[in-house]
C-alpha cells in the first residue's frame, strides 16, 4: 500500500514482496555505519497539469515503483525513502521555484527533474549552488549538463539521438533529402534540429528545407505546404506529442505520405489519441522498447502494469524508474546523503544496468548508452534497430532478477 504524507510526500512501505536487486554493481564499499534511520527525502519536479503531463505522470510512476522496491528491500542502508513530488505546470519559472523550495525549505538530499530540457535547465542552478545533486531522467539537451558538476542524466543526449535518426534515414530508409518543422522556442527541439541537419548532411543527405512553429499551434498548414513543394524523402519533426499529433494529421490532408520522423518526446499515449492512422509509418528514437525479449525488461513492463491499472511504461518512466535506482545506489556505495560525497559516487557510475540500458557516467555527467528505433504502426510501437554510441560496442545488458513480483494497484 502506498501511504501519502503531507505536501505530496510519499512514504512507500510495502513488505513481504521479492523485488529486484538494488543494482547490477558488486561493490558494496563505503556501507553507512552509522545508526541513522531517519528517512532519505528526494525531490521531485515533473509536469503534472501542464502540456506534457503525460511526461510527468509517467515519470512519477517510474519513480514511486523505483522507490517502492527500494523500501521493501530494507532501503538505502536501513533508510527508508520519501519523496515529496512538486507540480511545475510545465514552465522553466515555476521549475526554478519549485527547486529552491525543496532545498531551502524540505531540505531534500538530491533533485529528480523529470520533462522538457526547459525545465531542467532553470531548475539546475538552484541545485549547482546548493551543491545538492540533481538527475534528469529524460532531458536530452546537452546544456542541461553543462550547468555545473552537480548535474547528471540518466538518458542519451541530442547530439547522440539526433545523429540516430540522421543515420537510420540515411542509411535504412535511404533518404537523400529531408525537410525538417521544428518548435523554435524548445531548447529540445533545436537541439534534436541541429544535430539531424550535421548528421544527415555529413552522410551524403541535404536538407531541402526548414520550417518552425511554436508550441500549441493549430494551423501548420502554410509549412507543410512548403515542405511539400520542396519533395524531401523524409519529414524530421523534433518536438512534443501534442503538437507532433496535429501535424501529422495536417501533413496526410495535405497530401505527404513522406515517412514522419521524430524523438522520444513523441512517446506518449496521448499521441495515438489525437494523432490516429496519421501516425502509421513514422519512426521515432528512443530510450527503450517494450518489445524487447529481454527478462529484466519484461518483468518491468509487467510490474508496471500491475501497479498502473494496464498501462504500459513509456520511456519516461523506464528512464524515471532507472534514475531513481541508479541514484539509491551511489548513496549505498557512498555511505553519505552529503552534496560533495554523493555528487562523486554519481560521477563513478560505470556500467550500471539499468531497463533502459547500461548506464556509466562520463566526464560531463551524460549516461553513455544506445538508442532503439521504434516504428509507429496502429497504435503500437515496433522495434526496428539498436544503435549504439560510437564509443560503446557491448550491447547492454539489463540486470537480473527473480521472478516477477505480485503487485498491488497503486492509487493515482
Amino acid at each position: 500500500m502506498l501511504a501519502v504524507r503531507k505536501r505530496s510526500c510519499i512514504t512507500l512501505i510495502l513488505s513481504g514482496l521479492v523485488v529486484f536487486p538494488l543494482a547490477c554493481e558488486p561493490q558494496r564499499q563505503g556501507r553507512n555505519t552509522d545508526t541513522n534511520r531517519t528517512p532519505i527525502t528526494f525531490g521531485f519536479i515533473g509536469d503534472l497539469s501542464g502540456p506534457t503531463f503525460n511526461f510527468g505522470e509517467s515519470a512519477k510512476n517510474g519513480v514511486l515503483m523505483a522507490a517502492d522496491e527500494i523500501n521493501q528491500s530494507g532501503g538505502i542502508n536501513g533508510r527508508r525513502i520519501d519523496i515529496i513530488f512538486e507540480d511545475d505546470q510545465g514552465g522553466p519559472e515555476k521549475s526554478a521555484i519549485l527547486a529552491g523550495k525543496l532545498i531551502d525549505q524540505d531540505k531534500v538530499v538530491a533533485l529528480v527533474v523529470a520533462g522538457a530540457s526547459g525545465n531542467s535547465l532553470a531548475a539546475g542552478p538552484k541545485a549547482q549552488s546548493a551543491r545538492i545533486p540533481m538527475i534528469s531522467p529524460s532531458s536530452t539537451n546537452p546544456a542541461v549538463t553543462q550547468v555545473g558538476d552537480y548535474i547528471f542524466r540518466a538518458c542519451f543526449i541530442d547530439a547522440f539521438q539526433g545523429g540516430v535518426m540522421a543515420k537510420f534515414a540515411a542509411d535504412t530508409l535511404k533518404a537523400r533529402k529531408a525537410a525538417i518543422l521544428l518548435d523554435f522556442n524548445s531548447p529540445y527541439s533545436r537541439g534534436l534540429t541541429d544535430y539531424f541537419e550535421l548528421g544527415f548532411t555529413k552522410l551524403g543527405g541535404q536538407v531541402v528545407n526548414k520550417q518552425s512553429y511554436m508550441q500549441g499551434d493549430a494551423d501548420y498548414k502554410g509549412q507543410l505546404s512548403a515542405i511539400k513543394a520542396a519533395e524531401p524523402d523524409v519529414l524530421y519533426i523534433p518536438g512534443y506529442y501534442g503538437d507532433v499529433a496535429i501535424i501529422a494529421r495536417q501533413a496526410r490532408q495535405l497530401g505527404l505520405t513522406q515517412p514522419l520522423l521524430g524523438g522520444d518526446g513523441w512517446d506518449a499515449p496521448e499521441l495515438w489519441e489525437l494523432g490516429g492512422d496519421a501516425l502509421n509509418g513514422s519512426f521515432i528514437s528512443n530510450h527503450y522498447s517494450v518489445e524487447d525479449p529481454s527478462p529484466a525488461i519484461q518483468r518491468f513492463v509487467h510490474d508496471y502494469k500491475l501497479l498502473y491499472g494496464n498501462l504500459t511504461p513509456d520511456a519516461h518512466a523506464a528512464l524515471a524508474y532507472d534514475a531513481m535506482r541508479f541514484l539509491a545506489a551511489a548513496i549505498e556505495r557512498g555511505g553519505t546523503t552529503e552534496g560533495p560525497k554523493l555528487r562523486d559516487a554519481l560521477a563513478q557510475t560505470k556500467g550500471f544496468a539499468g531497463i533502459t540500458g547500461t548506464i556509466t557516467i562520463d566526464s560531463d555527467r551524460n549516461a553513455v548508452k544506445p538508442s532503439v528505433v521504434l516504428k509507429l504502426e496502429d497504435g503500437k510501437y515496433i522495434y526496428q534497430e539498436t544503435i549504439q554510441p560510437e564509443a560503446v560496442t557491448d550491447a547492454a545488458v539489463p540486470f537480473s532478477s527473480p521472478s516477477p513480483v505480485t503487485r498491488k494497484r497503486a492509487r493515482r
